[in-house]
């Protein structure tokens, strides 16, 4: 782009930004939560913000539960008694009172302004994940970012797919390909919250599967695969299997929150 080009763009910018730091001082904005008025880059009050629960070690290797003890590098014992078909899982948050709200608001309310934070939240245990991955296995490619697909029916009713808008914030944050097309779910399942383990698993049979056009793209692959909250890990699994199937070496899952068992 010659330097005309450049002079073009730069006033552009320059309205926008002005324009947004306008619209910060004549209606501030307010907390997701509670409303109360905070800064321009912040999502949550400092009320709000100390009720949650951020989630580090230590925690179960394989699917991320918290632990009370630091054990080392040890797998609960539900991993243990029911084998993942996905590699390990991380969370930012623990699901319950506080981050219920966070989460519902996202995904039913149309609040997707907060997709931005969200990947800036997850983007601490998908860094973790890298690391532990590549010392794992030094000859795995650079991960692929790839949101828990809807079906097109409830895409057009609920008009976004709330994984995919984290998902995509993930990825830049992190400088990561985004790849939402390599997973389809090829048929509409029953919502899954009060159904158990093992409904839940029938539930999801066959419902997901990989274009044979996007076959190639997943031979050998890392996948980072995106959700909105860990519940019994069916969903992450039913994908994960057909991912594999497919051909990717390893599928990792970071999800917004999880449920403490």
């Amino acid at each position: 782009m010659g330097r005309s080009g450049i002079g073009q763009q730069r006033p552009g910018r320059w309205r926008a930004a002005g324009f947004g730091f306008l619209l910060d001082r004549l209606l501030p904005p307010g907390c997701y939560l509670c409303d109360e008025l905070i800064g321009p880059e912040g999502l949550l009050c400092a009320t709000c913000w100390a009720e949650l629960t951020f989630l580090s070690a230590p925690q179960c290797r394989c699917c991320g539960m918290p632990f009370e003890l630091d054990v080392g590098e040890a797998v609960c014992a539900r991993c243990l008694r029911h084998p993942q078909a996905f590699d390990q899982a991380r969370a930012a948050l623990l699901y319950d009172d506080a981050s219920r709200p966070l989460l519902l608001r996202f995904k039913h309310g149309d609040r997707t302004e907060a997709a931005r934070t969200y990947g800036a939240w997850l983007a601490r245990p998908a860094a973790a994940l890298r690391a532990q991955g590549a010392a794992d296995d030094s000859r795995l490619p650079t991960p692929l970012v790839l949101p828990v697909p809807l079906h097109w029916r409830r895409l057009l009713k609920r008009r976004y797919n709330q994984s995919a808008l984290i998902g995509q914030a993930v990825a830049r944050r992190l400088d990561l390909p985004y790849r939402p097309a390599l997973l389809q779910r090829r048929r509409a399942t029953a919502s899954q919250g009060h159904l158990s383990r093992d409904q839940r698993q029938r539930n999801l049979r066959g419902a997901f599967r990989v274009p044979a056009r996007h076959k190639p793209a997943l031979r050998g692959a890392w996948i980072f695969l995106i959700d909105d909250v860990l519940t019994s890990g069916a969903t992450a699994n039913a994908c994960a299997r057909a991912l594999k199937r497919a051909g990717a070496r390893r599928v990792d899952l970071i999800t917004l929150a999880r449920v403490e068992r």
